[in-house]
């Protein structure tokens, strides 16, 4: 990455097991390639307090509240809503989620993982935070759902690790949400994915890297690390025709804009 060139990645899991013996060396690693903001993503409620504390260890980490479709059925209670809302006055927590709906692995009831999303959507309308979505083989369910809870109500949010149809890059852009990349837009198999990432808007594009998992070429198959959002971020420079100091900066800038209670504790941090 050109000198002066900083990479956010938008979406990883420092708290997870994976990283519990290195995490000092993991964000050093980042640090040093460049990456100048992780965003650690909650995927329990009942975690927060380990995803919280992480990004209150180090100034660059910041944080998001929510709980992944997998645990709806487990975590989902009539207080979702309201839990969600109080948590989220934390300085750290910069974006709702991840929230959404996985019909591939179908590990919570699909009534319980629709009803959590509409939770979290209403969190999101509530504290104007934005909401960060994870969808799997629910591509129509997904924007359904977000039409009937929040047409017209200017919710911002992001498709995390997009990987899906064209029809539903479409749809969400058509609302106003952006899309991120992870390292599967790498792999030798994903020529259609990089069709679709041709034609996004490039003021709609993040990265990420959705560690431990999705390790990006030519790492795949290892422990995927925020240090990685490098070789994603280059290759989608590839696809958009840019030289990567330019798709850094210019997903930079729309991190910062989509998730701009991060923007505000950038400018107190500088000031």
């Amino acid at each position: 990455m050109a000198e002066g060139a900083m990479l956010v990645d938008s979406h990883c899991h420092l708290d997870f097991p994976d990283f519990a013996d290195d995490l000092d060396e993991i964000v050093a690693r980042a640090r040093r390639a460049g990456v100048g903001r992780m965003v650690t993503i909650c995927t329990h409620l009942s975690r927060f307090d380990r995803v919280r504390a992480i990004a209150e260890r180090y100034d660059d980490v910041l944080c998001s509240l929510g709980v992944h479709p997998h645990n709806a059925g487990e975590e989902l209670d009539e207080a979702t809503e309201d839990r969600l809302v109080a948590l989220a006055a934390h300085p750290k927590v910069v974006g709702l989620g991840e929230t959404g709906l996985d019909y591939y692995y179908d590990k919570s009831p699909r009534e319980a993982q629709r009803e959590s999303f509409r939770r979290h959507i209403r969190a999101a309308l509530r504290t104007g935070l934005p909401l960060i979505v994870h969808t799997r083989d629910a591509d129509a369910d997904t924007m359904r759902i977000v039409r009937e809870e929040a047409t017209g109500s200017g919710l911002k949010g992001l498709l995390h690790c997009f990987s899906s149809t064209r029809q539903l890059a479409e749809d969400a852009l058509d609302f106003g949400f952006h899309i991120s990349l992870s390292g599967i837009v790498t792999f030798k198999k994903s020529d259609e994915l990089r069709a679709i990432v041709a034609d996004v808007p490039l003021d709609r594009i993040l990265v990420e890297t959705d560690a431990p998992y999705l390790a990006p070429m030519p790492f795949r198959g290892k422990r995927n690390e925020p240090a990685y959002v490098v070789n994603t971020a280059r290759v989608v420079a590839e696809v958009k025709g840019l030289d990567p100091a330019e798709l850094a900066r210019r997903s930079t800038e729309n991190f910062f804009r989509l998730f701009d209670r991060a923007a505000g504790a950038a400018r107190d941090a500088a000031a």
